[in-house]
């Protein structure tokens, strides 16, 4: 099973710039801000290299990893991941259209989960 812990080292490997902010943030808030490091420092990461859309390989690989994390993570990141990540794939149109290009079955089925929780129009 995979943790929260583990889910943040390995952002770290695929953001190196970020291990001063989520230092920073954990030093700010000692007690639950997993919430806020995924929303506030990796998502918009993420979301900038969708919109670019040009480092192919590093999306993949992070989408390989997202799809780990969709079938091993334990209960807490799942709940996390599922929230603070793939919903935030679906505020935008574009981004998710290109998302669910690398996505594979495990996460385009808690997407889309996300959005029907959201109340979103789920394309079928």
């Amino acid at each position: 099973m995979w943790s929260t812990e583990d889910f943040f080292e390995e952002m770290m490997k695929f953001f190196p710039e970020i291990v001063a902010e989520i230092a920073e943030m954990k030093q700010e808030y000692p007690e639950g801000c997993d919430t806020l490091i995924m929303e506030d420092i990796i998502m918009p990461r993420v979301v900038a290299l969708l919109r670019k859309n040009v480092e192919t390989d590093k999306l993949v690989a992070l989408f390989q990893y997202f799809e780990l994390i969709a079938c091993c993570a334990d209960d807490v990141l799942c709940d996390n991941f599922s929230v603070c990540c793939l919903e935030i794939l679906g505020n935008e149109k574009l981004i998710l259209e290109r998302a669910k290009q690398y996505m594979g079955p495990v996460t385009a089925r808690l997407q889309k989960e996300a959005d029907l929780a959201l109340r979103r129009k789920v394309e079928e």
